[in-house]
């Protein structure tokens, strides 16, 4: 039965992966993010190929515009049986002693408290109707800090203890819960993460074929079709030649 899905973060990366993948599959989708003109653009693409797309603009960290997005939906796509939690970013490689207090609140308040907001505005009407899934993306990062990582780590940190906690709390129901978590994948990542600076982004992505969002969306929409009774808790993806979050063989 096709699925009505809420990709957040969904204009590029992981989160646009997840939208034509979701999309082939033959659900509908509700894209959010912050560029009202990339959604529109991926909205026309997608329609062009059958697909139905609903698009709210606003950013996660905003709890006010999150609620009157959430609450503007047409009736008929209120009934959201897949919640991606995808919107996310990394800010910096400084030692913690010299981080940017901007670049932490940034990380914390999208990478959490987005993601609490998100849940928070969906999750109860899945309970309510005791039928739906929540995907967050997490990361290889949510394992254990690698240098110069440490904020970014320890929201995906966070990411995986509030994924497991919403899992318990929804135990006694039909609601699952997914932890997807991506190693290198190869995105607009690391340009974000350096502000900018093409040159040192496309550097950690040199002598290894890294994931791409596609990728990491094939495993999504794999969780989230899997039989009922079947709930994928969490997963971890990484390139052929990458172990860890720091161990990375380039050739």
């Amino acid at each position: 039965m096709n699925k009505t899905v809420l990709i957040t973060g969904a204009t590029s990366g992981i989160g646009l992966g997840c939208a034509r993948k979701f999309a082939e599959n033959g659900d509908r989708l509700i894209l959010t993010g912050r560029n009202a003109e990339k959604l529109e653009a991926i909205k026309r693409e997608l329609e062009e190929k059958g697909s139905q797309v609903l698009t709210l603009v606003f950013d996660v960290r905003d709890r006010a515009a999150a609620t009157e997005a959430i609450e503007s939906l047409p009736e008929q796509w209120r009934d959201i049986d897949v919640l991606v939690n995808n919107a996310g970013l990394a800010l910096g490689l400084e030692p913690e002693y010299e981080g940017d207090y901007e670049d932490w609140e940034t990380m914390i308040d999208t990478n959490i408290k987005g993601l609490l907001i998100m849940t928070r505005l969906v999750v109860p009407r899945m309970v309510a109707r005791n039928s739906g899934h929540v995907i967050n993306i997490g990361s290889v990062a949510g394992d254990a800090a690698y240098a110069g990582g440490n904020v970014y780590c320890a929201t995906k940190s966070a990411v995986k203890a509030l994924t497991d906690g919403l899992r318990i709390d929804v135990a006694d129901t039909a609601v699952r819960v997914t932890n997807l978590k991506p190693g290198l994948v190869e995105t607009n990542f690391s340009n974000v993460r350096f502000h900018g600076d093409h040159e040192r982004a496309d550097k950690v992505y040199q002598g290894i074929k890294p994931l791409t969002g596609d990728d990491i969306a094939d495993v999504a929409v794999f969780a989230a079709n899997a039989p009922e009774h079947v709930q994928v808790a969490e997963v971890l993806v990484l390139a052929t030649h990458q172990a860890s979050g720091s161990v990375i063989v380039r050739k």
